[in-house]
């Protein structure tokens, strides 16, 4: 079989032309041998996504669930509901956050105010709001 291939003139021309030198045809061969190397290993490589985005919310809410909640995770929440846009969420978790410790934070009592008032809840005797006197 291999006679049989050596013997086909085009084989032989792309190997080994009359004008290479025996330098030259080496060179041909580790190029040949590398192109093949290089697209076995890029087939084998498994290839993962790492701009894959984890939604925090859900990851927070299911460890709250479980009954691992603290003030950490409270405020994460908040603060992740209340950029999404979902008032009523962080509401909820703000209130959690300031049953659970006594905040100072003017940013955190910000929020919270914003989002009573996108909620359209306006009540003058809010607990939350009047420990700090930003009512």
């Amino acid at each position: 079989m291999v006679e049989k291939i050596w013997k086909n003139t085009y084989f032989k021309s792309f190997l080994l032309p009359t004008f290479l030198s025996p330098l030259m045809y080496k060179f041909r061969l580790v190029v040949v041998f590398m192109c093949f190397s290089v697209l076995g290993f890029s087939q084998s490589e498994k290839k993962t996504d790492n701009k894959v985005e984890i939604d925090i919310v859900k990851v927070y809410t299911q460890v709250v669930n479980e009954g691992y909640g603290n003030a950490q995770i409270y405020k994460e929440l908040a603060n992740a509901c209340y950029f999404k846009s979902q008032y009523a969420e962080s509401k909820k978790w703000f209130e959690m956050l300031f049953e659970e410790e006594k905040t100072t934070d003017e940013t955190l009592l910000y929020r919270y105010k914003q989002s009573l008032k996108a909620l359209g809840i306006y009540d003058k005797n809010n607990t939350y709001l009047a420990v700090s006197g930003t009512n």
